[in-house]
């Protein structure tokens, strides 16, 4: 037997083997995969008596807790649907992990929040989107403009008047509760139910049939945004990765 070909033939097969790992490595690496985040929740206005140094008023910049510097998110008022698209100014400031994010007094303004009930949806979005490609030529130009602006509150304008008046809120009945997580099965999220009140002694637990399919589990209602708060920063120890803070209807 001529073991040089049988050896020739192996080493062969062998490095048609490694071209053919390294091109489907390399096909693979290619594909740029964007986790979707998307939260809901209560932000964190930074006025007088939450003040960070490094966040102007007038910036169209937010932080957040997870989401790298320079990600680019859509802030939404759900209360009015009004929407911004900014930027993550950083991940690294404190503050606490009840508030989806901090944001400036300015972005407050523009998305007509109300302070006392700062409801807002974050969604991540794709640097090539086209949403982002049409607000992108004027992010720059509008920010220097938002900075050397005057802030002199929160107002509307009333097209019937001359003057501009206070932004006055419409009250409506105060009533959240907190989205842990949505389940397949129904046993498991009544597990889960058992887990929370032991580890974190709250009570007010309930679950919600969306679907044969899709069970949720709920803490609340809430009635002030202290007490979501409170139960909020009881459950951190459980390290759930993305609570919500839902608007009862």
């Amino acid at each position: 037997m001529n073991y040089k070909i049988i050896n020739i033939i192996i080493l062969s097969l062998f490095l048609f083997g490694c071209d053919q790992s390294i091109y489907k490595s390399n096909k693979k690496s290619s594909l740029k995969i964007e986790p979707k985040y998307r939260n809901i929740g209560f932000a964190l206005v930074n006025n007088d008596e939450i003040k960070i140094d490094n966040l102007e008023d007038r910036s169209l910049e937010i932080y957040h807790k997870t989401l790298k510097r320079k990600s680019i998110v859509k802030i939404t008022n759900l209360k009015n649907g009004k929407s911004l698209i900014v930027k993550v100014k950083s991940n690294k400031t404190k503050f606490s992990k009840f508030y989806n994010s901090l944001i400036s007094l300015r972005i407050a303004e523009d998305l007509e929040l109300d302070l006392r009930e700062p409801y807002v949806e974050l969604v991540l979005v794709s640097k090539n989107s086209t949403f982002v490609a049409k607000k992108g030529k004027t992010f720059e130009e509008e920010r220097e403009v938002a900075e050397k602006a005057p802030v002199d509150g929160i107002q509307i304008n009333d097209l019937n008047n001359n003057t501009s008046k206070p932004k006055t809120t419409k009250n409506s009945l105060f009533s959240y509760s907190i989205k842990i997580a949505d389940f397949y099965y129904k046993e498991t999220a009544e597990i889960m139910i058992d887990r929370i009140k032991v580890e974190a002694s709250l009570e007010n637990l309930k679950i919600i049939e969306l679907s044969k399919t899709k069970y949720r589990v709920l803490i609340g209602p809430f009635n002030d945004i202290k007490s979501i708060k409170d139960s909020f920063e009881k459950i951190e120890s459980l390290n759930f990765e993305n609570l919500e803070v839902l608007k009862n209807v």
